[in-house]
C-alpha cells in the first residue's frame, strides 16, 4: 500500500506535461534570470512536490545551481528524471546543475526539477511557495514558486506511466 501511495505521489509530482503560461515571472541574479519559478499542486499528505523555471545564462562564464532551500518542505534538492529502458530513475544532480555561458537549463516535468521533500503542508494551486536558490556563481536569490494546477496540461491524451517498472533502488526520496 505504501508503495503504491508513493508511486501515486511521485506520478502527480512528476507526470510528463507542459506547464501553463499562468501569471509568469522573472527574477534576475548577475546574468542568470530565473524565468517563471511553478511547482504542481499536490494531493494532501503528498511526501514530495516537484518544482520548474528555466534559468537562462547571458555571461560569458558558466555557472551552476548547486543548492535549494526552502521553508515550506523538511529539504529541497535538485533532481533529475530520466527513463532507460522503461525504468523510471530519480536522483539527486551530484555537484549542481550547470547552467551553460549564452544558454539555459530548463527544469521541467520528466527531466531536472526541484524537488520539495516532506513538504510541511499541501500545495494548494494559486499559493506561492518560497524558496532559496544558490549559484556556484552569481550567488544566492529569493524567489517564489508560483503553485499551479496538478491537472497535467495534457490529461487524458497521454500514456500512463507503469508504476510497477519503478526503479525505488535508484530514488532519493528522503529519510
Amino acid at each position: 500500500m505504501l508503495r503504491t501511495l508513493f508511486a501515486a505521489a511521485v506520478s502527480a509530482v512528476l507526470t510528463v506535461a507542459v506547464a501553463p503560461a499562468a501569471s509568469a515571472h522573472e527574477y534576475k541574479l548577475g546574468s542568470l534570470e530565473i524565468v517563471h519559478p511553478w511547482a504542481r499542486a499536490t494531493p494532501p499528505n503528498a511526501p514530495v512536490a516537484g518544482g520548474y523555471m528555466v534559468v537562462r545564462n547571458s555571461g560569458s562564464q558558466a555557472d551552476r545551481l548547486v543548492a535549494v532551500s526552502s521553508n515550506a518542505s523538511s529539504s529541497a534538492e535538485i533532481h533529475e528524471m530520466a527513463v532507460k529502458d522503461g525504468v523510471m530513475t530519480m536522483r539527486p544532480v551530484e555537484g549542481g546543475l550547470e547552467i551553460p555561458a549564452g544558454g539555459e537549463v530548463e527544469l521541467k516535468p520528466g527531466g531536472y526539477h526541484i524537488m520539495f521533500m516532506k513538504p510541511l503542508e499541501q500545495f494548494k494551486e494559486g499559493e506561492k511557495r518560497a524558496a532559496t536558490l544558490v549559484f556556484e556563481h552569481a550567488g544566492s536569490i529569493n524567489v517564489e514558486f508560483n503553485v499551479e494546477s496538478m491537472k497535467p496540461a495534457n490529461a487524458g491524451k497521454m500514456d500512463h506511466m507503469n508504476h510497477g517498472d519503478m526503479n525505488h533502488g535508484e530514488m532519493k526520496h528522503g529519510g
